[in-house]
């Protein structure tokens, strides 16, 4: 499905931290270019753990602005110059800023705005001023938008329900999580004692160290699992709540048997050394790293969070889901996921998550190509312009 005569379709974000939703966006920036299309990363300050990891084919730019008007002027002089025909944002406020650019613009870019977690659970944790602010332009802004995306069907209801807007006008599309070579990166060589023959096996953890990965669950969960059996574990990732968490498993006496290893550049040889991933999150939008742990053939565990667990796991088919917040029921997963026989992951229900499948959607929804039969029952308005426009 390669474009014929390329456009160019723009990417923002407000930077590049090492969250999943950045790592979503990147992934399919260069499925877009796998396509054929010409593709800007734009971002309101060009920082984060993510940055390097940018494709050279991808041209960067940097708006280098701090504030929300700032960047809604430096965006709005980029669309007025390169009118690409869509750009795809990603997070607030950076969803708000895109349809702002655009209005001062008044260029036809289609905007396509998509939320990366529940909202309404994912605003419980935030400042009073964003609790109030977000739900307001979300439900004023965000029908000025060409498309609505979420990465979820759980997230789309959660967003129709909290903001009242129209469930037919959400599309659900799955992150493309799963590229050419993640099989590959996973092969690549692993310098770690832990996973020396003969030692215990390691459950692993990924994510920012915050709130919403809720990885003092888990450090509890660990702790009743290494009184019944020797494993260690392994936590991957930054965030503020690194110090808690040091603190929580000094407390609980397993300094020998828990490694932070802060951001790694490539999780995925952790993943597949790995006995069990545990997802322990709170909440979510579809936890990529729950895709990539199936991918590389790990047996995972996860909390039936809102949202995307179920979804991903096939209500339990293939992954123990426990309720959030109970380390003993977390505990009694890991166990028995150590005890049982690794459930296979049939490559047919992995499709869904690959780059190919999100990126061919993408396109779908800036209306460069009809629809497939599987995604007509969700659609948004398309360009009839640019419809067709596929081999």
């Amino acid at each position: 499905m390669i474009v014929k005569n390329p456009p160019r379709i723009a990417l923002f974000l407000r930077s590049l931290g090492g969250g999943g939703a950045e790592k979503v966006m990147l992934n399919l920036g260069s499925g877009l270019i796998e396509q054929g299309i010409e593709v800007d990363l734009i971002l309101g300050k060009a920082w984060g753990p993510h940055l390097k990891k940018v494709p050279s084919q991808m041209r960067l730019i940097d708006l280098d602005a701090d504030r929300l008007l700032t960047n809604v002027l430096a965006l709005t002089r980029y669309l007025k110059q390169e009118n690409p025909i869509g750009l795809i944002s990603a997070m607030h406020y950076a969803n708000e800023i895109a349809l702002w650019a655009k209005r001062l613009a008044r260029v036809p870019t289609a905007i396509m705005v998509t939320e990366h977690n529940t909202i309404s659970h994912a605003l419980r944790q935030t400042s009073k001023i964003r609790k109030y602010l977000i739900p307001y332009f979300v439900k004023h802004f965000y029908p000025w938008a060409d498309g609505i995306i979420t990465v979820s069907h759980e997230a789309a209801q959660d967003l129709a329900n909290f903001t009242g807007l129209p469930r037919d006008s959400i599309r659900t599309i799955y992150n493309p999580v799963i590229s050419s070579d993640l099989r590959e990166k996973a092969q690549q060589p692993l310098d770690h004692p832990w996973f020396c023959p003969g030692e215990p096996p390691v459950i692993l953890g990924v994510g920012k160290l915050e709130v919403q990965k809720d990885f003092p669950t888990l450090i509890r969960a660990f702790a009743e699992v290494r009184q019944i059996r020797s494993v260690r574990l392994i936590i991957l990732g930054w965030g503020p709540d690194r110090p808690q968490l040091e603190a929580l498993v000094n407390e609980l006496d397993l300094n020998e048997d828990v490694a932070f290893l802060g951001y790694v550049d490539n999780p995925y040889p952790y993943m597949a050394r790995s006995a069990v991933f545990v997802l322990s999150s709170a909440w979510e939008g579809l936890p990529t790293v729950l895709i990539e742990a199936m991918a590389v053939g790990t047996p995972v565990v996860s909390t039936n969070c809102h949202s995307g667990p179920s979804e991903i796991l096939d209500n339990g088919k293939y992954g123990f889901l426990v309720p959030v917040g109970d380390s003993k029921a977390l505990a009694h997963g890991i166990l028995a996921t150590l005890e049982d026989t690794p459930k296979t992951v049939e490559s047919s229900w992995l499709e869904q998550f690959t780059l190919e499948a999100a990126t061919k959607q993408y396109l779908e929804v800036l209306g460069f190509c009809q629809p497939s039969e599987t995604s007509k029952d969700e659609q948004l308005p398309t360009s009839r312009k640019y419809r067709n426009a596929c081999l």
